[in-house]
């Protein structure tokens, strides 16, 4: 690649770290910029959905998360007024969906730094932007720096800096959308529930009530509750909040407040996501969102999956600057109708208001959605997209969706799906090796060919090298396309497109996606 100005990422919250992590995998070189002096110490966020664990394995930084975050298995929803159980999430039903078929809690700021040390480039602390400029071929930026002022020339800024965004403000860019009249309360408790005072509840568990709902959160070392306040009401003071929690769990030995914080709840969108294709919201910045059924932060991470790889191929010259056109046709829908009705929707479900979510048509269908593993993109730009699966078994995979990530055995070795398209384009063809199938020699970085069979690839087919042995054709089945059929996944693990095996195809299908010729 030739030498090129740093893409800026300004705002080091989670998006703006999985953002930088997306652009240092695809070898951009960026600038990730801070204002404040440290990482937030805030209670925020806690519970990170498969989709968004798929996003950061890809950028390498998963593995410090898990080690450090507590997995679940189970989505609980609990009526309140008679503490019973009603049908629970099973997140087992993904087990040939995705490498991460739980979702985890690890609260926000420490996560936070997890993600700032899987970096290659620090984060640039304490360095404020205090205008830009968008020009021809690159944006100049004004910075207040510890060593003073400061220019700083961009190929690109990425505006990931939170729901006050001064750089939505300084485009113009409106925000439609509502505040809700009530606020949600956050609390962090130290009390046993496993040993002494065992109450048994999943890991994740949804309290719904008329009067008044909870979500119980066992974070790694304690437990978090979140509650909506009434309109106009104060927050309880630290007495008040425990009580409070025994009304949910009932008595305890003992129990201890760790820390409380009182949030808007808000439900806006960005008019506008891109200016010039230089400037680009991201995160809040774009989308204020509900945070019912952690749909706040985890729709974030899908703006910090779409736009990286964009980038990466346009300044590769693998791409058409068109291609950053379709970072908000297919983002944007997202978070207006897709997360911010679900929020929404979950909310009114978890008060028993009228306009609740309807769940799919079975139990796996409820954890693709839960984990946002459902979400299929408007790749054509033809307003085909769905946040919702409705099926009671997985269909037959089509264009826009997220690829399901199964393993698959090349002659070296285990891989899955994902690892494939990790670093680029992927055709995937469904045939049968024996039969000799004309699978083109992967030469390019841009875009690799593989052959998916139930039949291992004989030495002397000249196919070992691109052939995937599929054992019981678990993966076939599961993409459900016919046979003599190509895949076309893109980097970000979102099919591109399905069509019937023929010479060429796959070189047709990327050049429609990228508006170049594959390199």
């Amino acid at each position: 690649m030739t030498e090129q100005l740093p893409v800026a990422v300004v705002g080091a919250g989670p998006i703006g770290l999985t953002t930088a992590l997306g652009l240092a995998h695809y070898g951009i070189p960026y600038v990730l910029l801070e204002e404040d002096a440290v990482l937030s110490s805030d209670t925020k966020a806690g519970t990170t959905l498969s989709r968004t664990l798929e996003i950061w394995n890809r950028y390498g930084a998963v593995d410090g998360i898990l080690g450090a975050a507590l997995r679940i298995d189970e989505i609980g929803d609990i009526d309140r007024a008679t503490n019973t159980p009603r049908a629970s999430v099973q997140l087992a039903e993904l087990a040939n969906d995705t490498q991460f078929p739980f979702v985890i809690n690890l609260p926000q700021q420490k996560m936070e730094p997890l993600l700032a040390a899987a970096l290659p480039e620090p984060v640039r602390t304490q360095h404020r932007m205090t205008s830009f400029e968008v020009r021809d071929d690159r944006v100049v930026l004004q910075l207040e720096t510890p060593d003073g002022p400061q220019e700083l020339e961009a190929s690109y800024l990425l505006a990931c800096d939170g729901g006050r965004s001064q750089i939505r403000d300084a485009l113009g860019v409106k925000v439609v959308g509502e505040t809700l009249p009530e606020r949600y309360m956050l609390i962090d408790v130290v009390v046993d529930l496993d040993v002494n005072n065992a109450r048994d509840y999943p890991y994740l568990a949804y309290f719904a009530d008329k009067s008044e709902w909870m979500v119980l959160i066992r974070q790694p070392d304690n437990w978090r509750f979140l509650f909506p306040l009434a309109p106009g009401a104060d927050a309880p003071d630290d007495e008040d909040l425990l009580v409070k929690v025994k009304q949910f769990i009932g008595e305890v030995d003992r129990i201890e407040l760790l820390g409380s914080v009182v949030y808007n709840v808000h439900h806006r969108v960005a008019e506008q996501w891109t200016k010039d294709r230089r400037v680009f919201l991201m995160g809040d910045a774009a989308h204020l969102i509900t945070p019912m059924w952690a749909l706040g932060l985890n729709t974030g991470a899908l703006d910090a999956s779409n736009l990286p790889w964009r980038l990466a191929w346009v300044l590769r010259g693998w791409a058409d600057p068109s291609l950053l056109d379709g970072y908000e046709q297919e983002q944007r829908p997202v978070a207006i109708e897709g997360s911010g009705e679900m929020a929404e929707a979950a909310r009114k479900y978890m008060s028993f208001q009228r306009g609740a979510v309807t769940e799919g048509t079975g139990a796996w269908a409820t954890a693709y959605n839960r984990t946002l593993l459902s979400v299929r993109l408007d790749v054509e730009g033809v307003g085909d997209w769905s946040m919702v699966a409705t099926s009671a078994t997985p269909p037959a995979v089509r264009a826009g969706d997220r690829a399901p990530d199964l393993v698959l055995h090349s002659p070296t070795g285990r891989t899955t799906i994902h690892d494939l398209c990790r670093d680029s384009f992927v055709a995937l063809y469904f045939t049968d090796v024996r039969r000799r199938p004309e699978i083109p020699v992967n030469q390019s970085p841009a875009l690799q060919h593989y052959a998916v069979s139930r039949w291992d690839a004989p030495h002397d087919s000249g196919l070992r090298d691109r052939a995937l042995f599929d054992p019981g054709s678990v993966a076939t089945n599961r993409y459900g396309v016919p046979p003599e059929s190509v895949v076309l996944i893109r980097p970000d693990g979102h099919i591109a497109a399905v069509a019937p095996m023929a010479a060429g195809v796959a070189e047709q299908l990327y050049t429609h996606v990228t508006g170049r010729e594959v390199p």
